[in-house]
Protein backbone atom coordinates (compact mmCIF):
# COMPACT_ATOMS: atom_id res chain seq x y z
CA UNK A 1 0.00 0.00 0.00
CA UNK A 2 1.48 3.70 -1.00
CA UNK A 3 1.70 6.52 1.74
CA UNK A 4 -0.89 8.06 0.03
CA UNK A 5 -3.50 6.05 0.43
CA UNK A 6 -2.49 4.83 3.79
CA UNK A 7 -2.35 8.28 4.88
CA UNK A 8 -5.82 8.58 3.80
CA UNK A 9 -7.24 5.40 5.53
CA UNK A 10 -5.30 6.38 9.46
CA UNK A 11 -7.27 10.00 9.14
CA UNK A 12 -10.68 8.42 9.33
CA UNK A 13 -13.09 8.29 12.49
CA UNK A 14 -12.73 4.86 13.62
CA UNK A 15 -14.11 1.76 13.33
CA UNK A 16 -14.61 2.35 9.61
CA UNK A 17 -15.28 -0.15 6.94
CA UNK A 18 -13.64 1.18 3.17
CA UNK A 19 -14.00 0.67 -0.06
CA UNK A 20 -11.18 0.76 -2.58
CA UNK A 21 -12.60 2.11 -5.48
CA UNK A 22 -9.50 1.33 -7.85
CA UNK A 23 -9.12 -2.22 -6.27
CA UNK A 24 -12.68 -2.54 -7.15
CA UNK A 25 -12.91 -1.42 -10.51
CA UNK A 26 -9.39 -3.32 -11.47
CA UNK A 27 -11.36 -6.89 -10.27
CA UNK A 28 -14.39 -5.70 -12.33
CA UNK A 29 -12.26 -5.07 -15.87
CA UNK A 30 -11.05 -8.84 -14.96
CA UNK A 31 -14.93 -10.18 -14.95
CA UNK A 32 -16.18 -7.99 -17.72
CA UNK A 33 -12.89 -9.58 -19.66
CA UNK A 34 -14.45 -12.83 -18.70
CA UNK A 35 -17.78 -11.90 -20.01
CA UNK A 36 -16.57 -10.84 -23.40
CA UNK A 37 -13.96 -13.55 -24.00
CA UNK A 38 -16.33 -16.36 -22.74
CA UNK A 39 -19.98 -14.75 -23.73
CA UNK A 40 -21.00 -15.43 -20.26
CA UNK A 41 -23.05 -13.36 -17.92
CA UNK A 42 -21.15 -12.44 -14.78
CA UNK A 43 -23.94 -11.66 -11.78
CA UNK A 44 -22.83 -9.93 -8.21
CA UNK A 45 -23.61 -12.54 -5.70
CA UNK A 46 -25.04 -9.78 -2.96
CA UNK A 47 -24.54 -12.14 -0.11
CA UNK A 48 -21.18 -11.31 -0.15
CA UNK A 49 -21.47 -7.77 -1.03
CA UNK A 50 -24.65 -5.13 -1.04
CA UNK A 51 -22.44 -2.08 -0.93
CA UNK A 52 -25.18 -0.85 -2.94
CA UNK A 53 -23.32 2.96 -3.11
CA UNK A 54 -20.93 1.20 -5.78
CA UNK A 55 -23.85 -0.63 -7.79
CA UNK A 56 -23.78 1.82 -10.57
CA UNK A 57 -20.32 1.06 -10.78
CA UNK A 58 -20.77 -2.25 -11.01
CA UNK A 59 -23.02 -1.95 -13.50
CA UNK A 60 -21.06 -0.72 -15.84
CA UNK A 61 -19.18 -4.31 -15.98
CA UNK A 62 -21.24 -6.92 -15.42
CA UNK A 63 -24.61 -8.16 -16.32
CA UNK A 64 -26.04 -8.33 -12.91
CA UNK A 65 -26.71 -9.85 -9.60
CA UNK A 66 -27.99 -12.61 -7.86
CA UNK A 67 -30.59 -12.35 -5.19
CA UNK A 68 -30.79 -14.85 -2.18
CA UNK A 69 -34.69 -13.36 -1.27
CA UNK A 70 -37.12 -10.63 -1.47
CA UNK A 71 -34.99 -7.87 0.03
CA UNK A 72 -31.44 -8.73 -1.88
CA UNK A 73 -33.11 -8.88 -5.18
CA UNK A 74 -35.59 -5.45 -3.88
CA UNK A 75 -31.92 -3.81 -3.41
CA UNK A 76 -31.14 -5.10 -6.93
CA UNK A 77 -33.96 -3.52 -8.61
CA UNK A 78 -33.72 -0.35 -6.69
CA UNK A 79 -30.38 0.33 -7.56
CA UNK A 80 -28.55 -1.62 -10.01
CA UNK A 81 -31.22 -0.33 -12.45
CA UNK A 82 -31.61 -2.84 -15.52
CA UNK A 83 -29.50 -4.94 -15.16
CA UNK A 84 -30.72 -8.76 -14.40
CA UNK A 85 -31.71 -10.07 -11.06
CA UNK A 86 -31.63 -13.90 -10.91
CA UNK A 87 -32.69 -15.07 -7.25
CA UNK A 88 -32.52 -18.92 -5.46
CA UNK A 89 -34.07 -19.64 -2.04
CA UNK A 90 -33.97 -23.08 -0.35
CA UNK A 91 -38.17 -22.26 -0.23
CA UNK A 92 -40.38 -19.01 -0.67
CA UNK A 93 -42.65 -17.98 1.19
CA UNK A 94 -46.44 -17.51 -1.01
CA UNK A 95 -47.20 -13.46 0.06
CA UNK A 96 -43.30 -12.76 -1.25
CA UNK A 97 -43.83 -14.68 -4.85
CA UNK A 98 -45.16 -12.55 -6.96
CA UNK A 99 -43.14 -9.24 -5.96
CA UNK A 100 -40.04 -11.78 -6.72
CA UNK A 101 -41.84 -12.88 -10.19
CA UNK A 102 -42.06 -8.84 -10.83
CA UNK A 103 -38.48 -7.80 -10.62
CA UNK A 104 -36.68 -10.74 -11.53
CA UNK A 105 -35.39 -12.77 -14.64
CA UNK A 106 -34.70 -15.70 -13.43
CA UNK A 107 -36.17 -17.50 -10.34
CA UNK A 108 -34.43 -21.20 -9.44
CA UNK A 109 -36.37 -23.55 -7.12
CA UNK A 110 -34.72 -25.63 -4.82
CA UNK A 111 -37.07 -29.31 -5.27
CA UNK A 112 -39.62 -30.48 -7.39
CA UNK A 113 -41.63 -29.76 -4.21
CA UNK A 114 -41.30 -25.79 -4.47
CA UNK A 115 -42.05 -25.64 -8.35
CA UNK A 116 -44.72 -27.91 -8.21
CA UNK A 117 -46.26 -25.56 -5.33
CA UNK A 118 -45.50 -22.43 -7.61
CA UNK A 119 -46.05 -23.36 -11.19
CA UNK A 120 -49.10 -22.71 -11.54
CA UNK A 121 -48.39 -19.15 -10.11
CA UNK A 122 -45.06 -19.02 -11.63
CA UNK A 123 -46.18 -19.28 -15.71
CA UNK A 124 -48.52 -16.82 -15.58
CA UNK A 125 -45.39 -14.22 -15.61
CA UNK A 126 -44.23 -14.46 -18.99
CA UNK A 127 -41.20 -12.18 -18.28
CA UNK A 128 -39.50 -14.86 -16.13
CA UNK A 129 -36.74 -17.72 -16.81
CA UNK A 130 -37.57 -20.21 -14.42
CA UNK A 131 -35.18 -23.02 -12.92
CA UNK A 132 -34.06 -25.59 -10.53
CA UNK A 133 -30.95 -26.00 -8.40
CA UNK A 134 -29.05 -29.66 -8.99
CA UNK A 135 -26.97 -31.23 -6.21
CA UNK A 136 -24.07 -33.00 -8.55
CA UNK A 137 -22.78 -34.53 -5.25
CA UNK A 138 -20.00 -33.81 -5.64
CA UNK A 139 -17.60 -30.85 -3.65
CA UNK A 140 -14.17 -29.78 -3.26
CA UNK A 141 -15.11 -28.06 0.10
CA UNK A 142 -13.44 -29.11 2.77
CA UNK A 143 -15.29 -27.28 5.46
CA UNK A 144 -18.44 -29.22 6.14
CA UNK A 145 -20.95 -25.61 6.90
CA UNK A 146 -20.01 -24.68 3.76
CA UNK A 147 -20.59 -28.04 1.26
CA UNK A 148 -23.84 -28.12 -0.02
CA UNK A 149 -23.17 -31.54 -1.34
CA UNK A 150 -22.51 -32.91 2.17
CA UNK A 151 -24.48 -35.60 2.82
CA UNK A 152 -28.20 -34.30 3.96
CA UNK A 153 -27.78 -31.41 2.58
CA UNK A 154 -31.05 -29.23 2.02
CA UNK A 155 -29.19 -27.44 -1.18
CA UNK A 156 -30.25 -28.94 -4.45
CA UNK A 157 -31.72 -31.70 -6.06
CA UNK A 158 -29.26 -35.30 -6.80
CA UNK A 159 -30.22 -37.53 -9.62
CA UNK A 160 -32.16 -39.71 -7.35
CA UNK A 161 -34.51 -36.98 -6.68
CA UNK A 162 -34.55 -35.62 -10.35
CA UNK A 163 -38.02 -35.99 -11.55
CA UNK A 164 -37.43 -35.54 -15.63
CA UNK A 165 -41.64 -35.68 -16.16
CA UNK A 166 -41.62 -32.41 -14.35
CA UNK A 167 -39.65 -29.99 -16.32
CA UNK A 168 -42.22 -28.22 -18.21
CA UNK A 169 -41.56 -24.75 -17.99
CA UNK A 170 -37.87 -25.07 -16.60
CA UNK A 171 -35.29 -23.41 -18.82
CA UNK A 172 -32.48 -23.68 -16.88
CA UNK A 173 -30.41 -25.54 -13.91
CA UNK A 174 -27.99 -23.91 -11.30
CA UNK A 175 -25.71 -25.74 -9.65
CA UNK A 176 -23.51 -24.29 -6.32
CA UNK A 177 -20.71 -26.56 -5.54
CA UNK A 178 -17.97 -23.99 -4.41
CA UNK A 179 -16.16 -21.54 -2.01
CA UNK A 180 -13.15 -19.52 -2.67
CA UNK A 181 -11.70 -22.45 -5.15
CA UNK A 182 -9.82 -22.38 -8.53
CA UNK A 183 -10.64 -22.88 -12.09
CA UNK A 184 -9.32 -26.55 -11.72
CA UNK A 185 -12.03 -27.59 -9.07
CA UNK A 186 -15.05 -26.06 -11.72
CA UNK A 187 -13.66 -28.21 -14.33
CA UNK A 188 -14.10 -31.74 -12.25
CA UNK A 189 -17.39 -30.29 -11.24
CA UNK A 190 -18.56 -30.05 -14.56
CA UNK A 191 -17.74 -33.30 -15.17
CA UNK A 192 -19.74 -34.40 -12.19
CA UNK A 193 -22.54 -32.46 -13.78
CA UNK A 194 -22.33 -33.61 -16.70
CA UNK A 195 -22.29 -36.82 -15.61
CA UNK A 196 -25.28 -37.05 -13.92
CA UNK A 197 -27.21 -34.30 -15.36
CA UNK A 198 -26.10 -33.87 -18.77
CA UNK A 199 -28.87 -35.36 -20.80
CA UNK A 200 -31.27 -32.80 -19.47
CA UNK A 201 -28.89 -29.64 -20.48
CA UNK A 202 -29.60 -30.25 -24.30
CA UNK A 203 -33.52 -29.28 -23.55
CA UNK A 204 -32.36 -26.37 -21.18
CA UNK A 205 -31.92 -22.62 -22.28
CA UNK A 206 -29.18 -22.07 -19.50
CA UNK A 207 -27.12 -23.18 -17.04
CA UNK A 208 -26.10 -21.04 -14.12
CA UNK A 209 -22.51 -22.47 -12.56
CA UNK A 210 -22.98 -20.08 -9.43
CA UNK A 211 -20.34 -18.60 -7.15
CA UNK A 212 -17.27 -19.43 -4.71
CA UNK A 213 -15.12 -18.69 -8.41
CA UNK A 214 -12.00 -16.90 -6.76
CA UNK A 215 -11.17 -15.50 -10.35
CA UNK A 216 -9.83 -12.50 -9.12
CA UNK A 217 -7.34 -14.17 -6.83
CA UNK A 218 -3.77 -13.79 -7.72
CA UNK A 219 -2.85 -17.34 -9.70
CA UNK A 220 -6.36 -18.11 -10.90
CA UNK A 221 -6.15 -19.63 -13.98
CA UNK A 222 -8.76 -17.26 -15.92
CA UNK A 223 -8.26 -19.06 -19.07
CA UNK A 224 -9.61 -22.19 -17.75
CA UNK A 225 -12.80 -20.90 -16.75
CA UNK A 226 -13.51 -19.01 -20.03
CA UNK A 227 -12.89 -22.75 -21.95
CA UNK A 228 -15.11 -24.42 -19.11
CA UNK A 229 -17.84 -21.74 -20.62
CA UNK A 230 -17.26 -22.02 -24.25
CA UNK A 231 -16.82 -25.85 -24.03
CA UNK A 232 -20.47 -26.24 -22.40
CA UNK A 233 -22.00 -23.63 -24.12
CA UNK A 234 -21.06 -24.77 -27.61
CA UNK A 235 -22.01 -28.33 -26.28
CA UNK A 236 -25.27 -27.65 -25.27
CA UNK A 237 -26.44 -24.37 -26.79
CA UNK A 238 -26.31 -22.98 -23.79
CA UNK A 239 -26.57 -18.86 -22.17
CA UNK A 240 -23.89 -19.62 -19.31
CA UNK A 241 -24.02 -17.82 -16.01
CA UNK A 242 -21.84 -17.52 -12.61
CA UNK A 243 -22.68 -16.03 -9.87
CA UNK A 244 -19.03 -14.67 -7.80
CA UNK A 245 -19.61 -12.82 -4.89
CA UNK A 246 -15.68 -12.54 -3.43
CA UNK A 247 -14.62 -12.04 -6.83
CA UNK A 248 -16.15 -9.03 -7.12
CA UNK A 249 -14.72 -7.22 -4.45
CA UNK A 250 -11.84 -9.36 -3.42
CA UNK A 251 -9.09 -7.36 -1.64
CA UNK A 252 -11.25 -4.08 -2.41
CA UNK A 253 -11.74 -3.08 1.24
CA UNK A 254 -10.18 -2.16 4.73
CA UNK A 255 -11.33 -1.91 8.47
CA UNK A 256 -9.68 0.60 10.29
CA UNK A 257 -9.87 0.55 14.15
CA UNK A 258 -7.86 1.86 16.67
CA UNK A 259 -6.29 0.81 19.92
CA UNK A 260 -8.24 1.28 23.12
CA UNK A 261 -6.10 -0.53 26.12
CA UNK A 262 -3.37 -2.69 26.69
CA UNK A 263 -3.14 -4.67 29.40
CA UNK A 264 -1.19 -8.19 30.11
CA UNK A 265 -1.87 -11.57 30.98
CA UNK A 266 0.68 -14.46 30.63
CA UNK A 267 0.94 -12.24 26.81
CA UNK A 268 0.56 -8.87 26.12
CA UNK A 269 -3.28 -7.80 25.27
CA UNK A 270 -4.49 -4.56 22.92
CA UNK A 271 -8.07 -4.18 23.11
CA UNK A 272 -9.32 -2.30 19.79
CA UNK A 273 -12.68 -0.21 19.04
CA UNK A 274 -13.71 -3.57 16.72
CA UNK A 275 -14.98 -6.79 17.12
CA UNK A 276 -14.48 -10.12 15.32
CA UNK A 277 -18.31 -10.83 16.67
CA UNK A 278 -20.33 -8.11 15.33
CA UNK A 279 -17.95 -6.28 12.73
CA UNK A 280 -15.95 -9.35 11.18
CA UNK A 281 -17.89 -12.51 11.56
CA UNK A 282 -15.95 -14.89 9.72
CA UNK A 283 -13.12 -14.68 11.48
CA UNK A 284 -14.66 -16.62 14.03
CA UNK A 285 -17.23 -18.70 11.47
CA UNK A 286 -14.81 -19.48 8.87
CA UNK A 287 -12.07 -18.94 10.82
CA UNK A 288 -9.21 -16.87 9.27
CA UNK A 289 -7.09 -14.63 10.25
CA UNK A 290 -7.30 -11.17 8.71
CA UNK A 291 -4.07 -9.32 7.52
CA UNK A 292 -3.28 -6.41 9.67
CA UNK A 293 -1.30 -3.94 6.98
CA UNK A 294 2.71 -3.61 8.31
CA UNK A 295 2.05 -6.46 10.73
CA UNK A 296 3.56 -10.26 10.64
CA UNK A 297 2.83 -13.29 12.27
CA UNK A 298 2.86 -14.05 15.91
CA UNK A 299 6.68 -13.10 17.56
CA UNK A 300 7.53 -12.50 14.03
CA UNK A 301 8.37 -9.25 14.08
CA UNK A 302 9.46 -7.55 17.44
CA UNK A 303 6.34 -7.07 19.74
CA UNK A 304 3.53 -9.18 19.75
CA UNK A 305 -0.25 -8.71 20.96
CA UNK A 306 -3.54 -10.77 21.03
CA UNK A 307 -5.94 -8.29 19.59
CA UNK A 308 -9.27 -8.74 20.98
CA UNK A 309 -12.37 -6.13 21.58
CA UNK A 310 -14.33 -4.28 23.59
CA UNK A 311 -17.22 -6.76 23.93
CA UNK A 312 -18.23 -8.87 27.15
CA UNK A 313 -17.86 -12.48 24.34
CA UNK A 314 -14.58 -14.27 25.90
CA UNK A 315 -13.85 -15.16 22.46
CA UNK A 316 -14.37 -12.35 20.67
CA UNK A 317 -10.35 -12.41 19.67
CA UNK A 318 -8.79 -11.22 16.46
CA UNK A 319 -5.86 -12.97 16.76
CA UNK A 320 -2.28 -12.75 17.30
CA UNK A 321 -0.04 -10.03 15.72
CA UNK A 322 3.26 -8.65 15.71
CA UNK A 323 4.91 -5.32 14.83
CA UNK A 324 7.85 -3.44 14.42
CA UNK A 325 7.13 -0.96 17.05
CA UNK A 326 5.01 -0.93 20.20
CA UNK A 327 1.44 -0.37 20.45
CA UNK A 328 0.25 2.69 21.90
CA UNK A 329 -3.09 4.08 22.63
CA UNK A 330 -4.63 5.46 19.85
CA UNK A 331 -2.64 4.25 17.32
CA UNK A 332 -4.67 3.00 14.18
CA UNK A 333 -4.53 -0.36 12.71
CA UNK A 334 -5.74 -1.44 9.38
CA UNK A 335 -7.45 -4.81 8.21
CA UNK A 336 -7.38 -6.29 4.70
CA UNK A 337 -9.85 -7.47 2.58
CA UNK A 338 -12.80 -6.37 4.64
CA UNK A 339 -15.26 -5.44 1.62
CA UNK A 340 -16.60 -9.31 1.38
CA UNK A 341 -18.66 -10.89 4.22
CA UNK A 342 -18.57 -8.05 6.56
CA UNK A 343 -20.99 -5.09 6.18
CA UNK A 344 -23.44 -7.50 5.29
CA UNK A 345 -23.27 -9.63 8.21
CA UNK A 346 -22.52 -7.39 10.94
CA UNK A 347 -24.27 -7.25 13.95
CA UNK A 348 -24.97 -4.97 17.20
CA UNK A 349 -24.70 -7.54 19.39
CA UNK A 350 -23.30 -6.30 22.57
CA UNK A 351 -24.17 -2.95 22.07
CA UNK A 352 -21.31 -2.24 19.42
CA UNK A 353 -21.37 0.44 17.05
CA UNK A 354 -21.92 -0.57 13.42
CA UNK A 355 -18.81 0.44 11.83
CA UNK A 356 -18.87 3.88 8.94
CA UNK A 357 -19.05 3.24 5.71
CA UNK A 358 -16.25 4.84 3.83
CA UNK A 359 -15.75 5.45 -0.07
CA UNK A 360 -11.75 5.92 -0.87
CA UNK A 361 -12.13 6.65 -4.72
CA UNK A 362 -10.08 6.44 -7.36
CA UNK A 363 -7.89 9.34 -7.10
CA UNK A 364 -7.59 8.19 -3.42
CA UNK A 365 -10.26 11.00 -1.78
CA UNK A 366 -12.19 9.61 1.04
CA UNK A 367 -16.52 10.19 1.18
CA UNK A 368 -18.45 9.23 3.94
CA UNK A 369 -21.18 6.88 2.56
CA UNK A 370 -22.84 5.78 5.31
CA UNK A 371 -22.65 6.88 9.05
CA UNK A 372 -24.40 4.87 12.14
CA UNK A 373 -25.46 5.59 15.75
CA UNK A 374 -27.77 5.03 18.77
CA UNK A 375 -31.04 4.85 16.59
CA UNK A 376 -29.79 2.25 14.22
CA UNK A 377 -29.00 -0.38 17.35
CA UNK A 378 -32.73 0.66 18.76
CA UNK A 379 -34.22 0.43 15.86
CA UNK A 380 -33.14 -3.62 15.36
CA UNK A 381 -34.65 -4.38 18.88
Amino acid sequence: MDNEKRKALLSLPTPCYVIDEAALISNLEVLRRVEQESGCHVLLAQKAFSAYHVYPLIAKYISGTTASGLFEARLAHEEMGSRQIHVFSPAYKDEEFDELADICDHIVFNSFSQWKRFREKALSHNNVSFGLRINPEYSEIETRIYDPCAEGSRLGITVEGFEENELDGISGLHFHTMCEQGADTLARTLDAVEENFGKYLYNMKWINFGGGHHITREGYDVELLISCIKRIKEKYGLEVYIEPGEAVALNAGYLVCSVLDRTKNGMEIAVVDTSAACHMPDVLEMPYRPYIIGSGMPFELKYTYKLGAPTCLAGDIIGDYSFDEPLSIGDKLIFTDMAIYSMVKNNTFNGMPLPSIFLLDKNGQTQLLKKFGYEDFKSRL
